[in-house]
């Protein structure tokens, strides 16, 4: 008796626990419905707000504007060779201080000293006999007048080595602004023609990129093509024709249309 009693103890103890099992079961079989059924609404949601993917265009619209030139650079150097590598150093040092001493009457260029080489001279024997050694001096500027006075009197003891023409960061940087809101509405105007073209009703912008450009002229002078003149010789200046730059700026990305 008391073996069967226990018996029918554990079999509803082990139905209860049965019971549990199901409704926790069951809970979870909601749970994960309801958790489909919110996933899929999400994912149905997303894909309505991004593009498809279908009905397309990628295109591109260019501005530009040419802009007189209203900056010079220059660069000029000293060449030097001397027994030994003190006295080279020594020579070419004193030739860029009296360069700068003299740029200072020039507040209106920027002056600052460029590269600076020194190599050794080899004999037949492939013994240093000498050093050689370069040092260069650059100018930007747009105050013409000034620069090309100031080029002259540096060029009684130094060589021209290139000189071209640009337009100045301020002028480029106010002209790029102007351009990018022309690209912008030449692009707008670009995907309305489209949009018109294959018969649909509107079109929305997936991606739009703004790049810059510029084409500036080739230098006017390259190098060793002006020699300095004799120290007791004074050069005269020089009158600058800039030329003029392209700036452009180009709108390329792509649309969706909408029918």
């Amino acid at each position: 008796m008391h073996f069967y009693g226990f018996q029918i103890n554990f079999f509803k103890h082990n139905y209860v626990i049965q019971e549990i099992m199901m409704k926790n079961i069951l809970t979870s079989k909601a749970a994960l419905s309801t958790g489909t059924a919110l996933l899929l609404t999400a994912m149905m949601g997303s894909a309505h707000a991004a593009p498809t993917g279908y009905d397309q265009l990628t295109f591109q619209a260019e501005v530009k504007e040419e802009i007189q030139n209203d900056e010079v650079t220059a660069s000029l150097y000293k060449k030097a060779q001397a027994t030994d590598a003190k006295a080279l150093a020594t020579t070419l040092n004193t030739s860029i201080n009296n360069a700068l001493k003299i740029a200072k009457r020039y507040p209106t260029v920027t002056v600052s000293t460029g590269q600076q080489r020194t190599y050794p001279r080899y004999d037949k024997n492939n013994k240093i006999i000498g050093w050689t050694g370069q040092a260069n001096i650059d100018l930007k500027s747009t105050d013409f007048t000034a620069t090309s006075q100031l080029i002259a009197d540096l060029q009684e003891t130094l060589v021209m080595e290139n000189l071209s023409f640009g337009v100045s960061d301020i002028k480029k940087n106010a002209l790029e602004q102007k351009l990018m809101t022309e690209a912008s509405r030449a692009f707008q105007q670009q995907a309305k023609n489209m949009t018109r073209a294959w018969d649909a009703r509107g079109y929305r912008v997936v991606n739009v990129n703004l790049n810059t450009g510029s084409n500036y002229p080739r230098p006017m002078y390259n190098a060793m093509s002006m020699k300095a003149e004799s120290a007791d010789a004074s050069v005269p200046s020089q009158n600058f024709e800039s030329g003029n730059s392209t700036i452009s700026v180009t709108a390329n990305g792509t649309i969706e249309l909408t029918k």
